[in-house]
């Protein structure tokens, strides 16, 4: 190929990430409520963000999901969904008391950390929790075993830690973390804690990671990358440090294309793409468009895995719509 055919037609490209976008866990969380508004009829209350995103939690309050903090903003009786994120133990306890219906749409890659933190906890380990302070995944997680668990945010924290028997201490993650700070994160504790174990298998899960890998593979040919996301969303935020890490001039996190600031693309060659595992593609889309109009017309995607997982929906949620359709 000689470089005048390799230079993009108009000199302005787009690489396009993926895998970008829903996970399995985020599809499942969301289909979970509409579902539940098709089934039991609007208002459905959900306890928290079904799952970090502007744009999907404006579009189910649409549709008649009124969104809470506790269970105690729920009317005794009513149906109540928790987020993608987990719940602590005691969550449950209340919804019975207010006699909730209550239907979990949990990520199970979350569910698999709880039932590691149960187990270690059972085992009596110390548990060395690595993740983001005040995090709802991380409050959830703690909440199975609050007297073996201690967070770990970040290397920083690594150096505070204190275990009763060095012998008897594991390590587990936030599913959406930096692939590299926890590595970092469970290197500076090992060298404290040499007998230190790891979780049976990685925590982080696979949506976080491979949308970090394919961050990592454009970052270094971009002048700017754009994260489709929001400020709350753990797995989107980290997206721009790891593109700022891997070599990209500019990373920035918007929510929708209206939010670019034109001057970012000043001068820019080539803009990458890509978003969080809680953002619909309809809004990547949008910001395609948005770079369209500036010139930015020819889009390689770049893909560095396929993703096929899909979870089934809640059991409660799955009994009721079987009953129904029985009808």
């Amino acid at each position: 190929m000689t470089e005048a055919e390799a230079t993009p037609k108009t000199g302005k490209r787009v690489l396009l990430a993926k895998p970008r976008g829903y996970c399995a866990g985020v599809d499942r969380a969301v289909q979970t409520v509409e579902e539940a508004l098709k089934l039991y009829g609007a208002p459905i209350y959900v306890r928290k963000q079904i799952v970090h995103n502007r744009h999907v939690v404006q579009t189910l309050e649409a549709q008649g999901a009124i969104f809470v903090e506790e269970n105690e903003e729920v009317p005794e009786g009513a149906t109540v969904i928790f987020s993608a994120h987990g719940v602590a133990p005691e969550v449950y306890e209340q919804a019975k008391a207010r006699s909730l219906k209550a239907i979990d749409a949990t990520c199970p890659l979350v569910t698999k950390v709880h039932q590691e933190a149960k187990r270690f906890a059972a085992e009596d380990y110390d548990i060395l929790l690595i993740g983001h302070e005040g995090h709802e995944e991380v409050i959830g997680t703690a909440g199975e075993a609050p007297a073996h668990i201690q967070l770990v945010d970040g290397p920083d924290d690594a150096d505070k830690i204190t275990v009763r028997d060095p012998s008897k201490v594991v390590w587990l993650s936030q599913t959406t973390l930096s692939v590299d700070e926890t590595l970092e994160t469970v290197a500076r504790l090992k060298t404290r804690l040499p007998l230190l174990q790891s979780p049976p298998s990685d925590d982080i899960c696979y949506a976080t990671s491979n949308r970090q890998h394919v961050v990592k593979e454009i970052a270094a040919d971009c002048d700017v990358v754009i994260v489709v996301g929001s400020r709350n969303s753990s797995n989107s935020v980290r997206l721009v440090e790891v593109a700022l890490d891997a070599g990209a001039r500019a990373g920035h996190l918007v929510d929708f294309a209206h939010e670019i600031d034109d001057a970012w693309l000043t001068g820019a060659a080539t803009v990458g793409l890509t978003s969080g595992a809680s953002v619909p593609d309809e809004l990547v889309q949008d910001v395609l468009a948005y770079l369209a109009e500036r010139g930015f017309t020819d889009v390689d995607e770049v893909v560095t895995a396929n993703e096929r997982l899909t979870f089934s929906l809640p059991q409660e949620l799955k009994r009721d719509m079987k009953a129904a359709a029985r009808g």
